[in-house]
């Protein structure tokens, strides 16, 4: 007698093994999978994964590949140093702009669709841009390849919360990681690439439309992944706990669009809002910007690139790490506060001796500048649905980015009329201080749909 529950229980384990697939496919798609549909699923988390990755690398070579040729482009096109503050404001003004339209475009068309149009888009934008004979032409140019930066900049949170509700702040961290990279490396092989296949600035800027088109193709395959159109912007399974989402993610339940929360309610969203635009202020004046301050302290241009370069790269393993440590604690305020002391002792720095601990300022500057990762992962977090995700997405990257064109812009004019660094690398570091205030509000654990009135 008392080996006989021992010997039902391995029984009764078979039993429930063979079963629990059964129910799982029941649970996320609502009827019973066969087994040749599981690799599909795992397929399609693989091709996300990978198009996340490759999307992420090419959302900011577009900007710091012009951040390292800035004097060359303005000399070519003969800028003055307020035409150019407003190039290097053209980015958050597109993202403000197009970045509105996202939501809509992902409901009507699906959200990796949109992904893949926009990095043919920044393709077409860079080969564009490269061959433009004037300044309008430039621009337009620009505004294109940072149309689809915009779009893909809003549905990288939402991708991640529909085809990794239990891995967010992993999956966030991978794309950060590969954007951060993407950022470095364009920054820092720019100049160096342009001299050694004895091009001028078109091709420096021209060359980075290879990787974007490249970024194409892993998208191809998902746009009849229609499981992720319509009202599928938004993830299954609610509260994106990972119930019902870890096997068979294309046959997730999706939210209607009646269930996305009225964010401009929420007092979390204006804070994390806040928050997004002062960093992105911070984030687009220092890859505009960087390397002219390190060049007119005596720096050379390649090793101002690299700098800026040693700026970018600090996000690579950082971004990875914050987002994971952000996604297990209740408020990530201490997190904001550690990467804005780190901003204002990097600006601190870049007052008093540009060229002296340059290094030093360049890898405090990059560690502040990993507050866009942290920012992204709060997205994820301070909204309970899928339909809430994508809304605060585009609520706060739209504002956001908004709030941050008045900076590289005013950043240009003050060098211009004050004849050196030292009133705008203050300015600079004086945005530390709101950005640290924004961050610790929006870092609280709220969820903006109990503050927009919404209930379960």
């Amino acid at each position: 007698m008392p080996d006989e529950p021992q010997t039902l229980d391995p029984a009764l384990r078979k039993q429930q093994e063979q079963k629990r697939p059964q129910q799982q496919a029941r649970g996320s798609a609502g009827a019973p999978d066969s087994p040749a549909s599981a690799g599909p699923a795992r397929w399609v988390g693989v091709l996300v994964a990978v198009g996340l990755v490759l999307a992420a690398f090419n959302l900011r070579p577009a900007i710091t590949s012009l951040g390292a040729l800035l004097e060359e482009v303005s000399a070519g096109l003969h800028m003055s140093g307020s035409v150019a503050g407003v190039l290097t404001s053209v980015p958050p003004l597109c993202f403000a702009l197009f970045g509105i339209a996202a939501p809509r475009l992902a409901r009507r068309f699906g959200p990796a669709a949109v992904v893949c149009a926009g990095m043919a888009a920044i393709a077409a934008g860079l080969v564009l841009r490269s061959l433009a004979d004037g300044t309008p032409a430039f621009l337009a140019a620009s505004a294109l390849a940072l149309m689809g930066i915009a779009l893909s900049n809003i549905l990288m949170p939402v991708l991640v919360k529909r085809y990794f509700p239990d891995r967010i702040g992993s999956m966030t961290g991978l794309y950060s990681m590969a954007l951060a990279l993407g950022t470095s490396v364009a920054a820092a092989a720019t100049v160096p690439l342009t001299d050694a296949l004895g091009g001028g600035w078109r091709l420096g800027l021209g060359i980075w439309a290879a990787l974007a088109a490249l970024a194409v193709l892993p998208w191809i395959p998902l746009i009849r992944d229609r499981a992720a159109a319509g009202a599928g912007v938004g993830v299954g399974g609610g509260s994106g706990s990972g119930s019902g989402s870890r096997t068979g993610r294309q046959a997730a339940p999706v939210d209607t669009p009646a269930a996305a929360p009225r964010v401009a309610r929420s007092r979390t969203a204006w804070a994390l809002a806040a928050f997004f635009g002062l960093q992105a202020t911070g984030a687009y004046i220092t890859m505009g910007w960087m390397p002219q301050i390190f060049r007119d302290a005596g720096v050379p241009a390649s090793t101002a690139g690299v700098l800026l370069a040693v700026t970018m790269v600090m996000g690579v393993p950082l971004a990875f790490v914050i987002p994971g440590l952000a996604s297990r604690l209740r408020h990530q305020g201490p997190i904001v506060v550690a990467l804005g002391l780190c901003g204002l002792s990097g600006y601190t720095g870049l007052y008093f001796a540009p060229a002296g601990g340059a290094w030093v300022w360049a890898v405090l500057l990059g560690v502040s500048n990993c507050a866009f990762p942290l920012a992204l992962t709060m997205i994820g977090m301070r909204s309970r649905t899928g339909a809430g995700v994508v809304k605060l997405s585009a609520f706060a990257q739209s504002v956001g980015y908004l709030i941050s064109i008045p900076g590289p812009l005013l950043v240009g004019v003050l060098y211009q009329h004050s004849g050196g660094w030292g009133l705008p690398v203050a300015l600079m570091g004086a945005l530390m201080v709101p950005q640290m205030i924004a961050g610790v509000l929006a870092g609280r654990d709220r969820i903006v749909e109990d503050e927009s009135g919404m209930r379960d």
